[in-house]
């Protein structure tokens, strides 16, 4: 860490909520600090060349000092970061909200600091994600049978998928773009955040609003530097942490409503909930959900019973 400017980076463009967020956090940071400390961010890692993957060796090495990223890519390392990719299982916001902080955040912190070089500073809102595709709406599972799907790097994810007839394919995030207008894969699913942003929208005609999964971000930092930074640094981050995280989830929350009329402007079909077989959905992928919370540890599952 060159004196108290801290390091961030991500993996997406300038308008995604992640990004504008970090900003709102620098800028609380330098105000807090009266100007002793501050924040950089590379908006996008992969514009340099990197896979957003990278980001995790950047911060437990010595490129970065903080980053965000989605827990999913985690669970392998901290396998209790499983419980926020069970199918179907977190319908609402702000229930996830209220036990990320009152409880289940703390105990996630604990486990991450315990398995790896990071500590947790926020949980960011990451989007209930939906599945979107260029051949055919997606009414029933059924629906699904024989498209690839483009996933993260996610073992649950990719059971998931396979159980509703979908053959998964994982892309890096760089590649993720430049795959879905070649049409190497048939199907995504997305926040529809990031299908706009991502120009997903002009490609994929179907969208179906599951929110199969509610994706959370972490903002992960390298625990011993974070842990040297001197008091009123600390102390500023933290608080302006606070800040980021709830312009972060103002951000997300808003960000459906500005997505609609794009998308219908574009002629996509939007099959909203009540349009498609949600029990069916939900059926076809129990196995998975209860066969990945066998793996999660009872101080975590509580919360999601």
């Amino acid at each position: 860490m060159d004196g108290d400017v801290i390091r961030m980076g991500g993996y997406q463009g300038p308008a995604s909520v992640h990004n504008r967020a970090a900003y709102v956090l620098g800028k609380g940071l330098s105000e807090r600090t009266n100007g002793e400390a501050s924040l950089t961010l590379i908006e996008d890692v992969t514009k340099l060349g990197r896979n957003s993957l990278d980001l995790f060796d950047m911060v437990e090495g010595n490129e970065l000092d903080l980053c965000y990223f989605a827990s999913s890519y985690l669970v392998h390392r901290v396998p209790n970061l499983a419980a926020f990719d069970l199918p179907f299982a977190i319908e609402s916001r702000e229930k996830i909200y209220d036990l990320l902080d009152n409880g289940l955040g703390d105990e996630i912190k604990a486990d991450v600091a315990k398995r790896t070089g990071f500590v947790v500073l926020g949980f960011w809102d990451n989007g209930f994600r939906h599945f979107t595709n260029r051949l055919r709406p997606i009414v029933k599972p059924e629906d699904c049978e024989g498209l690839s799907i483009r996933t993260m790097n996610s073992a649950v994810h990719q059971e998931t998928f396979r159980a509703l007839g979908f053959q998964p394919d994982f892309i890096d995030i760089k590649d993720f773009p430049a795959a879905i207008r070649a049409e190497i894969v048939d199907a995504q699913e997305n926040p529809l955040t990031n299908t706009v942003n991502f120009a997903v929208h002009e490609t994929h005609r179907f969208i179906t609003m599951t929110g199969h999964f509610y994706g959370v971000s972490l903002v992960l930092g390298n625990a011993e530097r974070i842990a040297a930074l001197p008091a009123e640094t600390r102390a500023g981050l933290e608080a302006s942490m606070q800040d980021a995280t709830k312009a972060q989830r103002g951000f997300a929350n808003d960000e459906d409503n500005r997505c609609y009329p794009i998308l219908a402007a574009a002629g996509v079909q939007l099959i909203r909930a009540g349009e498609f077989d949600r029990p069916a959905f939900v059926e076809a992928t129990t196995d998975v959900l209860e066969a990945t919370a066998k793996n999660i540890d009872d101080n975590v599952m509580q919360y999601f019973r």
